[in-house]
Protein backbone atom coordinates (compact mmCIF):
# COMPACT_ATOMS: atom_id res chain seq x y z
CA UNK A 1 0.00 0.00 0.00
CA UNK A 2 2.78 2.66 0.89
CA UNK A 3 6.05 2.60 -0.32
CA UNK A 4 8.84 3.80 1.77
CA UNK A 5 12.61 4.88 0.36
CA UNK A 6 15.43 5.60 3.20
CA UNK A 7 18.38 7.99 2.47
CA UNK A 8 20.80 9.74 4.41
CA UNK A 9 23.04 7.23 5.27
CA UNK A 10 26.85 7.88 4.79
CA UNK A 11 30.09 7.44 6.15
CA UNK A 12 31.16 9.11 9.31
CA UNK A 13 33.16 9.52 12.40
CA UNK A 14 32.39 8.03 16.14
CA UNK A 15 30.91 11.21 17.25
CA UNK A 16 29.41 12.37 14.29
CA UNK A 17 25.37 12.88 13.88
CA UNK A 18 23.87 12.09 10.74
CA UNK A 19 20.16 12.39 9.42
CA UNK A 20 18.17 9.26 7.95
CA UNK A 21 14.89 10.29 5.84
CA UNK A 22 12.38 7.72 4.74
CA UNK A 23 10.20 9.20 2.31
CA UNK A 24 6.70 7.28 1.47
CA UNK A 25 4.53 7.63 -1.33
CA UNK A 26 1.43 5.90 -2.31
CA UNK A 27 -0.69 6.46 0.91
CA UNK A 28 -0.44 9.18 4.02
CA UNK A 29 1.95 8.08 6.98
CA UNK A 30 -0.45 9.37 9.26
CA UNK A 31 -2.49 5.73 9.09
CA UNK A 32 0.56 3.63 10.24
CA UNK A 33 2.89 3.44 13.19
CA UNK A 34 6.70 4.28 11.58
CA UNK A 35 9.40 2.58 12.78
CA UNK A 36 13.16 2.37 12.43
CA UNK A 37 15.21 -0.78 12.22
CA UNK A 38 18.85 -1.37 11.65
CA UNK A 39 20.94 -4.75 10.70
CA UNK A 40 24.28 -5.52 10.86
CA UNK A 41 26.62 -7.69 9.20
CA UNK A 42 26.00 -11.31 10.36
CA UNK A 43 23.16 -9.90 12.71
CA UNK A 44 19.59 -10.08 12.77
CA UNK A 45 17.55 -6.78 12.20
CA UNK A 46 16.48 -5.33 15.72
CA UNK A 47 14.46 -2.38 16.42
CA UNK A 48 15.85 1.15 16.74
CA UNK A 49 12.68 3.40 17.07
CA UNK A 50 9.35 4.37 16.54
CA UNK A 51 6.61 6.90 16.30
CA UNK A 52 2.83 6.80 17.19
CA UNK A 53 0.50 7.03 14.05
CA UNK A 54 -1.49 9.44 16.43
CA UNK A 55 -0.48 10.90 19.15
CA UNK A 56 3.12 11.25 18.31
CA UNK A 57 4.25 8.84 21.47
CA UNK A 58 7.84 7.26 20.63
CA UNK A 59 9.85 4.10 21.54
CA UNK A 60 13.56 4.04 21.63
CA UNK A 61 16.18 0.81 21.94
CA UNK A 62 18.25 0.76 25.10
CA UNK A 63 21.14 1.22 23.03
CA UNK A 64 20.09 4.45 21.34
CA UNK A 65 17.68 6.19 23.76
CA UNK A 66 18.88 9.60 24.13
CA UNK A 67 21.04 9.50 20.99
CA UNK A 68 18.89 8.91 18.33
CA UNK A 69 15.63 10.54 17.62
CA UNK A 70 12.89 9.92 15.35
CA UNK A 71 10.15 12.75 14.41
CA UNK A 72 7.60 12.52 11.41
CA UNK A 73 6.16 15.04 9.34
CA UNK A 74 2.97 13.99 8.23
CA UNK A 75 2.61 16.81 5.62
CA UNK A 76 5.62 16.17 3.89
CA UNK A 77 4.87 12.32 4.27
CA UNK A 78 8.45 12.14 5.68
CA UNK A 79 9.94 10.32 8.91
CA UNK A 80 13.36 10.97 10.45
CA UNK A 81 15.94 9.48 12.61
CA UNK A 82 18.26 12.28 14.09
CA UNK A 83 20.94 10.27 15.08
CA UNK A 84 23.50 11.84 17.20
CA UNK A 85 27.22 10.85 19.01
CA UNK A 86 27.20 7.85 16.64
CA UNK A 87 29.34 4.78 17.87
CA UNK A 88 31.10 2.11 15.55
CA UNK A 89 28.44 -0.61 16.82
CA UNK A 90 25.94 1.92 15.31
CA UNK A 91 27.21 0.41 11.45
CA UNK A 92 24.26 -1.20 10.03
CA UNK A 93 21.76 -1.11 6.97
CA UNK A 94 18.89 0.87 8.62
CA UNK A 95 15.31 0.73 7.17
CA UNK A 96 12.35 2.53 7.41
CA UNK A 97 9.13 0.68 8.06
CA UNK A 98 5.17 1.10 8.82
CA UNK A 99 2.84 -0.84 10.73
CA UNK A 100 -0.83 -0.63 9.76
CA UNK A 101 -1.69 -0.66 13.53
CA UNK A 102 -5.31 0.82 14.83
CA UNK A 103 -5.71 3.94 16.60
CA UNK A 104 -5.38 1.94 20.04
CA UNK A 105 -2.42 0.22 19.28
CA UNK A 106 0.51 0.93 21.07
CA UNK A 107 3.93 1.74 18.33
CA UNK A 108 5.99 -2.04 18.03
CA UNK A 109 9.26 -3.15 18.38
CA UNK A 110 9.17 -6.58 16.50
CA UNK A 111 9.85 -6.63 13.49
CA UNK A 112 7.04 -8.94 12.44
CA UNK A 113 4.88 -6.41 13.31
CA UNK A 114 5.73 -3.96 10.64
CA UNK A 115 4.20 -4.46 7.40
CA UNK A 116 5.93 -2.58 4.94
CA UNK A 117 9.85 -2.02 4.51
CA UNK A 118 11.88 0.57 2.46
CA UNK A 119 15.25 -1.37 0.98
CA UNK A 120 17.67 0.78 3.28
CA UNK A 121 20.42 2.88 3.65
CA UNK A 122 24.23 1.94 4.82
CA UNK A 123 25.11 4.02 7.90
CA UNK A 124 28.89 3.13 8.45
CA UNK A 125 30.81 5.10 11.37
CA UNK A 126 34.38 4.75 11.94
CA UNK A 127 36.53 5.02 14.80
Amino acid sequence: QVQLVESGGGLVQAGDSLRLSCAASGRSISTYHMGWFRQAPGKEREFVAAISRSDGSTRYADSVKGRFTISRDNAKNTVYLQMNSLKPEDTAVYYCAADRANLYTIVRSTTRDYDYWGQGTQVTVSS
